[in-house]
């Protein structure tokens, strides 16, 4: 039974930044415009995390407005939260506040607030969304805002229509035809390489990820990232594809997202322009999450959902990190040291920090999520487990690269400071704390995804489970029980296997 907040958070955190977006059009002062987005952002950040707080004081697994509006036009509700997407709500408002704060003033004369305005609205609403035909709406505008952007910049938008056109087509198609034939037809089989050919191509998985590169390099780099970093890819096979696809089709976006993580991971150790770079690293990523949410097992998919929080904060401060510097020295490339770290130490500190916890490195969100993941995995697929972990090492290998390529090497001269401004730091340092403290005190992150993740996978049985899928089940829930007691360094670790083991 789904209950009530105790007030209209959802609808007015979705209302507040697309009042504001229309606001900002009547705005000619682009400076005038970034403090009115900043201080709406900053409300419905707000919002978001009252809708969390308000959401864990129910002891429920999903609830909506208290005297919704839309309830009482349609008959129905449109948005709920629910344990996946509570703390993902939070997250998007996050990354685009920050993402307003840390733009320099010479940017923004380019930068379009009330368009951000409008993205951050839709991916609210997108995220609050479990009604299968207005999220293949939402899924539809939410491409318009980065499309207006590239074309108002003049660059080609020809890579980004045609593979996202192709994957709304593919979807819609699919959606259309699935839910009008029988399941056991050959047309329901069709219509599940329709979805799952689309899934692939939203997620960005090979060989559907070439326009998350073109997006990268073409876009304004707060756009593409705003647009990519929340991962509503992974989101629209949770909500879409897999209630609805057999296994066999799951089973095939896994294979490709585990493949595409080590490619990915591959491509961005060769890479030698830095948004490229960043471009391949995000792939690899949100690959092994894409790949985790397959697996039919509780603590796999508990280490994916921590993944897909931990690769969006720390991603994201990486990105910004590495935005700032673009700022300052213009592209960045990679082939060639500019040893930039005694001009901007601290952004170089956050650059190698945010880095370092997106490859899961001891003691950050990133590393719970790695750990469950692969405890998840080896067991019943060891290879699964290898090429995680063959993923991991490589994109920590290409991270430290681009630290010594753009940091250290020699000395860079300046007329110039070069200096981080304050908004820059609190941007970096506000999600790096966010990330060490789920790290450091992952009990309620993990517990909060492993309900998630039982949840989604009753959904993909869409029955109780049997006995032997039961006893699955509660050999993760023990394997989690231990987890939660996590180790901090990999000797910890390795000494608590090895007491199970005795």
């Amino acid at each position: 039974m789904i209950r009530d907040l105790h007030f209209a958070w959802l609808e007015l955190s979705i209302l507040l930044p697309l009042v504001a977006a229309c606001a900002c059009v009547f705005v000619r002062n682009r400076r005038i415009s970034q403090q009115l987005a900043l201080a709406v952002s900053l409300l419905t950040l707000g919002l978001t995390v009252g809708e969390w707080l308000d959401f864990g004081t129910l002891g429920t697994f999903s609830a909506q407005d208290r005297g919704s509006l839309i309830r009482r036009w349609l008959g129905y509700e449109l948005f709920v939260i629910d344990e996946l997407s509570a703390p993902l709500l939070p997250l998007i408002a996050t990354l685009f506040t920050l993402t307003i704060a840390a733009t320099m003033r010479a940017k923004v004369v380019r930068v379009s607030f009330g368009m951000t305005l409008l993205a951050e609205a839709i991916l609210l609403a997108t995220f609050s969304c479990t009604v299968a035909w207005l999220l293949t709406v939402l899924l539809l505008i939410g491409t318009i805002p980065p499309w207006i952007e590239m074309r108002q910049r003049g660059r080609s938008t020809r890579v980004f229509e045609i593979y996202l056109g192709t994957h709304l087509v593919l979807l819609i198609i699919g959606m259309w035809v699935i839910r009008l034939v029988d399941e056991s037809s050959g047309w329901a089989s069709g219509a599940a390489v329709l979805l799952v050919a689309s899934s692939v191509i939203r997620a960005g998985i090979f060989p559907g990820h070439g326009w998350i590169v073109d997006l990268v390099e073409r876009a304004a780099f707060g756009t593409a990232l705003l647009f990519v970093a929340p991962m509503t890819g992974a989101y629209m096979v949770i909500r879409l594809i897999l209630p609805l696809v057999p296994v066999w089709a799951l089973h095939t976006v896994a294979i490709l997202s585990l493949a595409t993580a080590v490619y990915a991971a591959g491509m961005a150790l060769v890479q030698i322009e830095g948004r490229r770079f960043f471009a391949y690293l995000f792939i690899s990523h949100s690959s092994l999450v894409l790949a985790g949410l397959e697996i039919a097992n509780p603590v796999g998919m508990t280490g994916a959902l921590c993944i897909w929080l931990a690769t969006g904060m720390s991603l994201a401060g990486f990105a910004l990190t590495l935005r700032a510097v673009e700022a300052r020295i213009g592209r960045v490339s990679l082939d060639e040291y500019h040893g930039l770290f005694d001009h901007m130490p601290q952004l170089g500190s956050l650059f190698l920090l945010s880095g370092l916890a997106s490859i899961g490195f001891p003691g950050s969100l990133g590393f719970v999520g790695v750990e469950l993941l692969v405890e998840g995995t080896v067991e019943v697929y060891p290879l699964v487990g290898t090429m995680i972990v063959i993923a991991a090492a490589l994109n920590g290998i290409a991270v430290l690269r681009a630290y010594f390529r753009i940091f250290t090497g020699t000395r860079h001269v300046a007329t110039i400071s070069l200096a981080a401004r304050p908004a820059e730091r609190l941007a970096g340092v506000t999600l790096s704390v966010l990330v060490l403290a789920g790290g450091l005190w992952p009990g309620p992150t993990v517990r909060s995804r492993y309900h998630a993740a039982v949840a989604l996978l009753q959904l993909r049985q869409g029955s109780a489970m049997d006995a032997g899928e039961a006893a699955d089940h509660d050999s993760g829930h023990s394997a989690l029980d231990d987890l939660l007691n996590l180790p901090t360094t990999q000797g910890d670790l390795q000494r608590q296997n090895s007491t199970e083991s005795q």
